[in-house]
């Protein structure tokens, strides 16, 4: 504890140090004892942290000391207050929230919703390709002009689905769903075919697009789209042609389609 003094530098330095430690009756007999004025005595109590003996003999130790009535009464007033609690500095925010990818889509391809909500992989068909024109590249771009023929073997896809039809597409990295095609497959005696544009195709005539169809995919997790087809469709046979299926180098070519029967 400091030893009181009236020099002012003292009693400066003695008000710091009190403020920073907690008072107690000492404090305060030695304040009154340095000849601090009452008001001085009393701010200190209030803007200091303190434990103090407010009994019966406490209080007239003090008034024995020559604390006087105003003091004491600042005493009892701050032993009975309170304690302030801290606050806590609020949270930070949390971070926004990562969607993860739904129960049962955990690699690059095309599912579907069951009647349980469940999601089931669409297994791919195997499909064959056929230019159905002369195919032309413009050289600074590699941009392919034509249409194709897609020959899907067998009448009906093996996987049969009823409206409505919940999609669930898992694209390769780098990939976006609006490389994806859906398309009408046309059904013959023994395969399904349809006639598209691959390859960026601008200018497009003659047909070339027919089985082309619009569609509209919302984002529900990184790389995982979701499309529903309902009954404004119609029935019929559909594939989902993902991007890279088609090789223009080649005259006929293979690759694979995500194909669904809808019966009803």
């Amino acid at each position: 504890m400091c030893k009181w003094s009236f020099a002012p530098f003292l009693l400066v330095s003695c008000l710091v140090a009190a403020a920073q430690q907690a008072m107690n009756n000492d404090s305060i007999v030695k304040m009154v004892k340095a000849g601090l004025s009452d008001d001085l005595i009393v701010t200190t109590i209030n803007a200091s942290p303190g434990t103090y003996d407010t009994s019966a003999d406490g209080i007239i130790a003090l008034k024995t000391a020559g604390v006087s009535d105003k003091v004491l009464a600042a005493i009892i007033a701050r032993a009975a207050a309170p304690a302030v609690p801290l606050v806590a500095p609020p949270p930070p925010p949390p971070a926004p929230a990562v969607p993860s990818r739904p129960p049962g889509i955990d690699d690059v391809g095309v599912y579907f919703q069951d009647k349980s909500g469940a999601w089931k992989t669409l297994e791919p068909e195997i499909v064959n390709f056929k230019t159905g024109g002369v195919l032309k590249s413009i050289a600074s771009e590699g941009i392919v002009k034509g249409d194709v023929n897609g020959h899907v073997p067998g009448k009906h896809a093996k996987n049969v689905l009823t409206f409505p039809v919940t999609l669930a597409v898992y694209v390769p990295e780098g990939v976006d769903i609006a490389e994806y095609q859906l398309l009408r497959l046309r059904e013959n005696s023994n395969n399904r075919e349809f006639r598209s544009v691959t390859g960026g195709v601008f200018h497009q005539s003659g047909g070339a697009a027919r089985d082309d169809l619009e569609f509209h995919a919302d984002k529900i997790a990184p790389r995982v789209y979701k499309i529903v087809l309902d009954q404004a469709l119609g029935k019929g046979e559909y594939g989902l042609l993902p991007p890279g299926s088609y090789t223009s180098s080649n005259m006929a070519s293979g690759g694979k389609i995500y194909s669904m029967s809808i019966p009803e």
